[in-house]
């Protein structure tokens, strides 16, 4: 049961409703428990006095010639005389049952009841349509082989009514008075409990755009320091995710900046007065390389944003990653050609047992495209010494492993060397190859996706030029037998 109702939750309403629900609900329970306690207080007096009268009566009881008599004096009457509210009756039954004195209509006590002599009991009853309360003792007469001798005085309830009335109105009036009483300062004391949080909400509203500094734990509630906490670690991961892109950002522009002054440069130099046309066709040559290159580098922005926004929304489905590999190398085989670089697939054959991994073909023919564009770009070539780069997959499907080799015959990257280039924008010193510096980024990036690691080695350890191993290990989680 829900007090106070709302489209949208509040904290300040839900408590206050836990809190309400419970006493506004026990109100009318302490009112019927008052109401039943009223009653046995008002009948405590009136039971004593019933008590008190039906103990009198018995006492004047007399036994002449060995029969039962009853003779009520003028005193006694007075005393059961009623009063303004109540009527007072009573009855007296001899030994042998006959009516003795008082209300012959008095109903006589249940016949289940039992007797015992010299106890006043005490019963609710009826008599003439209206309830009474009745006293009753059992008296033991001197005649032999008798019964005892009955003695009953019933009162009307009028005044304990008026009495139990009168005890609820003295307890429950003030209860309206404190309720609402008690409502109000539960608010104030809930809303004075709460201003923290409103303090904190301020300081927050208060900040800078640009401030992302963590907020002070020390001035909020210890129940509410969990909370400051988590968001300090959003504030930080948020700081790092805008220095990384401001970075990035700026390492875009400047990576960009390059080609396209070349490109200006070349478009100025083609339109000076008197150019040959051989200098005209080298500008153009200048401008068309220049363009490939700023071209090549927004492809590869775009590879790495797609590749680190699709983390969350990954769509895996079986994946044959030799299949896909072999793809990729057949792909690329026409730029190498022009490069004079020997290029092959060596390993495992499509469909082979633990060949197979879920995950997302597109970004995986990414990764794979991008370790041999790389290779190819760093591997030098001439006729008398072929450059060789050998994509290779190799599964072993008793371990569950699945491993992705590209290496190449080039210069390899030095050990100092070997963290750096997965960084945007870094190259190897000593290489004068075209490229971006994003390649290696993009490919550790859809590893992390794909829960794979990288490791970075000499092809030929101990020989010259000792060549570059890129090697990504996958699990294999695709279960036999699902088409790829």
């Amino acid at each position: 049961m829900k007090i106070f109702q709302r489209e949208q939750r509040s904290l300040f309403g839900e408590i206050l409703d836990w809190m309400l629900t419970p006493l506004l609900l026990l109100w009318p329970v302490s009112l019927a428990l008052t109401w039943l306690v009223a009653q046995g207080i008002a009948n405590k007096p009136f039971d004593r006095a019933l008590d008190y009268n039906v103990q009198t009566l018995a006492q004047l009881i007399t036994v002449h010639d060995n029969r039962a008599s009853f003779n009520l004096p003028l005193p006694a009457s007075e005393l059961l005389r009623a009063d303004d509210s109540d009527m007072v009756y009573y009855q007296v039954m001899g030994t042998r049952g006959e009516f003795l004195s008082g209300e012959a209509a008095l109903p006589l006590p249940a016949e289940e009841d039992k007797q015992v002599i010299g106890v006043v009991r005490l019963r609710d009853d009826e008599l003439k349509g209206l309830e009474v309360r009745v006293a009753y003792i059992w008296v033991r007469l001197p005649i032999e082989n008798a019964e005892p001798a009955l003695v009953q005085v019933a009162e009307t309830r009028e005044k304990r009514s008026v009495l139990a009335t009168e005890i609820i109105k003295g307890v429950m009036l003030p209860q309206f008075v404190i309720l609402p009483l008690a409502v109000l300062l539960v608010w104030l004391a809930l809303a004075r409990g709460i201003k923290p949080l409103s303090q904190l909400e301020e300081r927050i509203r208060a900040r800078d755009p640009d401030d992302l500094s963590p907020l002070d734990d020390k001035a909020v509630p210890v129940e509410v320091a969990p909370l400051v906490s988590s968001v300090n670690d959003l504030l930080t991961r948020l700081n790092d995710s805008i220095a990384t892109q401001k970075r990035f950002l700026a390492d875009a522009a400047h990576q960009l900046k390059t080609p396209l002054a070349g490109l200006r440069m070349q478009a100025d130099l083609a339109q000076r007065e008197g150019t040959s046309t051989d200098e005209l066709k080298q500008s153009l040559k200048q401008i068309g390389r220049s363009s490939i290159r700023a071209t090549h580098t927004v492809n590869q922005l775009l590879s790495l944003a797609r590749a680190e926004n699709s983390g969350a929304a990954l769509t895996r489905q079986p994946c044959d990653l030799a299949r896909l590999t072999m793809e990729v190398v057949r792909d690329s085989v026409p730029r190498a050609m022009e490069k004079r670089i020997d290029l092959g697939y060596d390993g495992a054959h499509p469909g082979a047992a633990g060949v197979q991994l879920m995950g997302n073909p597109t970004l995986l023919k990414e990764l794979v495209r991008n370790l041999v564009d790389n290779a190819i770009n760093y591997t030098p070539s001439s006729d008398s010494r072929p450059g060789v780069v050998t994509a290779r997959v190799l599964a072993d499907p008793f371990s569950r492993a699945l491993l992705l080799q590209v290496e190449d015959s080039g210069p390899g990257i030095p050990e100092a060397e070997r963290e750096l280039v997965f960084q945007p924008f870094y190259r190897a010193l000593g290489t004068d190859a075209d490229g971006s510096g994003l390649g290696l980024p993009i490919v550790l990036e859809i590893a992390r996706q794909h829960d794979a690691s990288i490791t970075l080695t000499d092809a030929r350890p101990g020989e010259q030029p000792p060549g570059a191993r890129f090697t990504v290990r996958f699990v294999s989680n695709c279960p036999e037998g699902l088409p790829t």
